[in-house]
């Protein structure tokens, strides 16, 4: 599969599995921001984008330009086979640390 993906890739990636056909940009940075609470910047998502690409976890294709974007097109991204055994192995890795701690990461009262 080649580089592994940092936490931030992962939600990204996240992000575009879920919005499907919907994936570019601003979506992808709306559905991060409303997900995690957390304010993330355009550089640094289309930084990581790029990244992702470039590590054959995503592909990406410029649809049509339209008139209420200036005549611009959008960037529509979506995930490849890499991308998704990324996510898996995350997940795996994730619940194998979790098995055990439940009690202890429940809110106590």
């Amino acid at each position: 599969m080649g580089e592994g993906v940092g936490d931030f890739e992962r939600l990204l990636l996240l992000a575009i599995l879920r919005l499907e056909e919907n994936a570019y940009g601003a979506s992808i940075i709306e559905d991060v921001e409303s997900r995690t609470g957390r304010e993330v910047s355009n550089g640094a998502v289309y930084v990581a984008l790029r990244r992702l690409e470039e590590k054959g976890m995503l592909r990406s294709k410029v649809g049509d330009p339209t008139p209420a974007r200036g005549g611009r097109a959008k960037r529509y991204y979506a995930i490849r086979r890499d991308g998704l055994a990324a996510l898996r192995s995350a997940r795996h890795e994730w619940e194998a640390m979790l098995q055990g701690l439940e009690a202890q990461l429940e809110p106590k009262s």
